[in-house]
C-alpha cells in the first residue's frame, strides 16, 4: 500500500474543518475562558518565590527563593488553618459522600417516572443557589432570631444559636453542603445506574434474588467505577472545602474554628498586601492536592479500577 502524499491529505482536512466549523466556533469561547482564568494566572506563582513589590512588578521584584515557604511553615496560624481544612474535609467525606449514592439508589427504586423527576428536581435546585443565599436560609432557620429559637422561646425553653456555636460548626457547614450539593451528585450516579443492563435484574429476580441482593450484587458493582472516580476527585479537592462558605461565616464562630487554607491566603496574603505569602499558601495547597489525586488514582488502580486516568 502506497503512502498518500501530504498534499493529497489537505482536501480531507479542509472538508473536516468546514464540517466542524460550527462546533469549533462554539468551543472557542470556553477555551478562551479556560486560558484566561485557569492558565494565565499560573504566571503569578512566581511571586511565591519573590519579595513581590506591586509597583516593581513580577519581573523586577527581588528573588526570595524559599523564604516565603519558611515564613509560611513557621506561622502557627497556617498550621491551624491546615488542621481545620483536613478535619472539615474528612468529616464532609464521611458524612456527605455516601448521601448522593444513597439518594440515587432510592430514586432509582421509584417506579413512577413523574415522582422520580419531581424529587430529583427538588433536591437538584439548591445547587444553583449562591452561598450567600444558602447561609441566609440556614440563619433564618437556626440563627439567634431564627425559626428554631422562636419556637423554643414560645415554649419557655432555652435558646440555642447554632450558627455561632463553634462546637457545632463542622456539622453546620456539612449540612449546608449536603443540602446544596447532594442533588448534583445524584445526577452523576443516576446516569451510571441507567447504564446497567435491566436484563441482569430480571435474571436475578428469576433466580429468586430479593431487592437487597440485587442491589448488592448488581447495582453497587455497576456503580463501583463511578464511585471510585468521584472519590478520587473528592480527595483531589480535599484542601478546597469552600472559600465563600467559610468567608461569610468566619466572623460568627471565630478564625480558630473557621479558618481554612483559602481564607488564610485571602486574609493574610491579599488582606495584608503580603501577596508572596498568599501565593506560597496557594501553591502549597495545589501541590498537595495534586499529590492526593495521584495517590488516590494509584490506589484505584490497585483495586482494578481506571480512576481518573490509566497509565
Amino acid at each position: 500500500m502506497t503512502t498518500p502524499h501530504p498534499l493529497q491529505e489537505r482536501p480531507g482536512r479542509r472538508i473536516r474543518l468546514r464540517r466542524d466549523r460550527s462546533l469549533l466556533i462554539m468551543v472557542a469561547p470556553a477555551v478562551v475562558l479556560l486560558l484566561v482564568f485557569n492558565y494565565a494566572p499560573l504566571f503569578g506563582l512566581f511571586t511565591a518565590f519573590q519579595y513581590y513589590d506591586p509597583p516593581a512588578g513580577v519581573g523586577n521584584s527581588e528573588w526570595a527563593g524559599f523564604d516565603q515557604f519558611r515564613r509560611l511553615f513557621a506561622d502557627p496560624l497556617f498550621w491551624g488553618a491546615l488542621r481545620n481544612t483536613l478535619y472539615l474535609s474528612l468529616v464532609q467525606l464521611v458524612l456527605f459522600f455516601p448521601i448522593p449514592i444513597a439518594l440515587a439508589l432510592l430514586l432509582n427504586s421509584v417506579l413512577s417516572v413523574r415522582v422520580r423527576t419531581f424529587i430529583q428536581s427538588v433536591v437538584y435546585l439548591p445547587h444553583f443557589f449562591s452561598w450567600v443565599l444558602v447561609i441566609t436560609i440556614f440563619q433564618q432557620m437556626l440563627g439567634g432570631a431564627g425559626a428554631l429559637n422562636q419556637f423554643l422561646r414560645s415554649h419557655d425553653l432555652q435558646t440555642w444559636d447554632i450558627t455561632t456555636d463553634p462546637g457545632t460548626f463542622v456539622l453546620l457547614v456539612t449540612s449546608q453542603v449536603v443540602w446544596k450539593e447532594a442533588g448534583w451528585g445524584i445526577v452523576v450516579f443516576l446516569a451510571a445506574l441507567s447504564a446497567i443492563d435491566p436484563g441482569l435484574y430480571e435474571a436475578a429476580a428469576a433466580d429468586g434474588a430479593g431487592p437487597f441482593r440485587r442491589m448488592w450484587h448488581i447495582t453497587l458493582p455497576g456503580l463501583r467505577g463511578v464511585i471510585v472516580l468521584m472519590l478520587v476527585l473528592r480527595l483531589g479537592g480535599a484542601l478546597s472545602v469552600g472559600f465563600e462558605q467559610f468567608l461569610i461565616q468566619r466572623d460568627a464562630v471565630g478564625h480558630e474554628t473557621a479558618e481554612v487554607l483559602d481564607t488564610y491566603a485571602f486574609y493574610y496574603g491579599i488582606g495584608t498586601a503580603d501577596y508572596s505569602l498568599g501565593a506560597a499558601a496557594g501553591l502549597f495547597k495545589s501541590v498537595i492536592s495534586l499529590l492526593l489525586i495521584w495517590g488516590a488514582n494509584r490506589l484505584a488502580h490497585s483495586f482494578g479500577e481506571d480512576g481518573l486516568y490509566r497509565t
